[in-house]
C-alpha cells in the first residue's frame, strides 16, 4: 500500500502516470470521504479509473460506476473432476455453449427460455423497469446474452482437478444506455450550475435531486439485470455441460459478484455511496472472484476486510495496452501459443484480449495479499468469447 496523496491510497505496483493523474483528479473532488482506493489492477478508464473504489458523500458520479452497470463474475463448482471428462471432445462442448448463449455485441435471444421468463418477470416488478422499457425496448431478449470484449464463458479446473463453470458479463446494451443517459444528465446539470470539473466525465449528481434518485433507481435495476443475466447464462452453461458429460451438474458452490456498481456503505464514520469501478467487495469472509486474462489463471478468493482499501479488491488483471495498440503489437501466432492446451475458437478476432495486453495476474495477486485470501486457483479448459 502506498499513500499517493491525502485522498488517494494505492495498491498497484504497476501504475502508469496517466492512470495516476486520472485517479488524483477523482480523489480531489470535494465530496470524497475519506479517500479513493486504487486497486492492483488500476488502469485508465472513462472519466474515473478502472480498478478504483470511490466513496462519495451526498453525490454520485455516474461514470465512476461505469457504462457496464453491474458487470461482474459468476462461478459454480461442480461435482465433476478432470477424470470424469477424460476422452471427451471439448470442441463439442464449446460449440454447444456458443449455440446456447448469444455472443458479441448486438446479438440477443430470439425468444425467452422458461427460466429467463421468470427472471424477466422479477425485473418487470422492480422500480426502474419503466425506464428500461423506454431505453431499450428489447431488454427482455438481452437477458442471457454474453456481449463481447473481455466478457467470457469458461470451463475450468482447480488445484484439485475439480471442474468449475466461470463467466463474466454485465447489464448488456440496456445497462450501457442507462449509464450513458445519466452521464449526460450529470454533465448538463454541472454545466447549468457553472461547476468546473477536472474532466467532463467526472460530472456528478447531487443527493436529494430528482435526477439523483432517478439514477439510483435505474442503476439498481441494471445491477439486478446484470446479476440475473449471469444466473441465466450459468444455467445454460450447466445444461450444456450436463448433456456433454452425460450426467446432471450438481452444484457444490455458487458465487455471483458485481465489480461495476454502487452500494450505500459506512466507512471511517461516514455513510457514503461507495462506487466500485472494476473492484469487488472484499469484506471479511466475503467470497469473490478475480479472473485473469484470456489464457491465464483465475482466482476464487475470500475478502480480508481491509479498511483502508474500503473492503475492496481487484476485479482482474487490468489492461496495459489499449485494444488498438494490442492489435498493432501482437500476432495471431502469439495468441495461439498463449492458448495452448485450451479449447477455444481460434481466430485473430480475440487478439486484443491476448494476456500480454494485460498486467501480469501473478503481480496483481501479489499486490492483493492484504486484501484477499486465495481459496482456489483455476486454469482454463474451455474458453468461449464473443467477437
Amino acid at each position: 500500500m502506498e499513500q499517493l496523496s491525502k485522498h488517494l491510497v494505492n495498491w498497484a505496483s504497476i501504475l502508469d502516470p496517466k492512470t495516476r493523474e486520472q485517479a488524483e483528479a477523482t480523489a480531489a473532488m470535494p465530496f470524497i470521504h475519506p479517500h479513493v482506493a486504487l486497486m492492483p489492477d488500476a488502469h485508465l478508464g472513462l472519466g474515473a479509473t478502472v480498478g478504483s473504489v470511490i466513496p462519495t458523500v451526498r453525490a454520485i458520479i455516474p461514470a465512476a460506476v461505469g457504462v457496464d452497470i453491474g458487470c461482474g463474475m459468476i462461478a459454480v463448482r461442480t461435482q465433476f473432476t478432470l477424470a470424469d471428462l477424460a476422452g471427451r471432445d471439448r470442441a463439442e462442448l464449446r460449440r454447444a455453449v456458443e449455440a446456447a448463449v448469444p455472443l458479441a455485441a448486438g446479438n440477443y435471444n430470439s425468444e425467452l427460455t422458461p427460466s429467463a421468463a421468470e427472471r424477466v418477470a422479477a425485473l418487470e416488478g422492480m422500480q426502474g423497469a419503466d425506464a428500461a422499457d423506454a431505453t431499450a425496448g428489447n431488454w427482455r431478449l438481452q437477458l442471457g446474452s454474453l456481449g463481447s470484449g473481455n466478457h467470457f464463458i469458461e470451463v475450468c479446473a482447480d488445484e484439485e482437478d475439480r471442474v468449475w463453470l466461470f463467466l463474466h458479463s454485465g447489464s448488456r446494451g440496456v445497462g450501457n444506455r442507462i449509464a450513458q443517459r445519466h452521464i449526460k444528465v450529470a454533465r448538463d446539470l454541472c454545466a447549468r450550475w457553472y461547476i468546473e470539473l477536472p474532466h467532463p466525465d467526472l460530472a456528478y449528481l447531487v443527493e436529494g435531486t430528482d435526477e439523483f434518485w432517478a439514477y439510483i433507481r435505474q442503476m439498481r435495476w441494471a445491477q439486478r439485470f446484470a446479476f440475473l443475466n449471469r444466473e441465466e447464462m450459468m444455467d445454460r452453461l450447466a445444461g450444456c455441460l450436463s448433456e456433454w458429460a452425460g450426467a446432471d451438474v450438481v452444484e457444490h458452490e455458487r458465487i455471483n459478484c458485481h465489480h461495476n456498481y454502487t452500494e450505500r456503505e459506512r466507512h471511517f464514520g461516514q455513510d457514503v455511496w461507495l462506487s466500485r469501478k472494476g473492484a469487488i467487495h472484499a469484506g471479511e469472509g466475503v467470497p469473490g472472484l478475480i479472473p485473469g486474462s484470456m489464457g491465464t489463471a483465475s482466482y476464487v478468493v475470500t475478502g480480508k476486510g481491509n479498511a483502508l482499501a474500503l473492503n475492496s479488491s481487484p476485479h482482474g488483471a487490468g489492461r496495459t495496452h489499449s485494444r488498438r495498440k494490442a492489435r498493432a503489437t501482437f500476432t495471431h501466432e502469439q495468441l495461439r501459443k498463449r492458448m495452448a492446451g485450451i479449447e477455444w475458437r481460434d481466430t485473430d478476432a480475440f487478439l486484443d484480449e491476448i494476456p500480454d495486453a494485460y498486467k501480469d495476474i501473478d503481480v496483481v495477486m501479489a499486490d492483493s495479499v492484504d486484501l484477499v485470501e486465495v481459496r482456489h486457483t483455476l486454469r482454463q479448459l474451455v474458453n468461449v468469447k464473443g467477437e
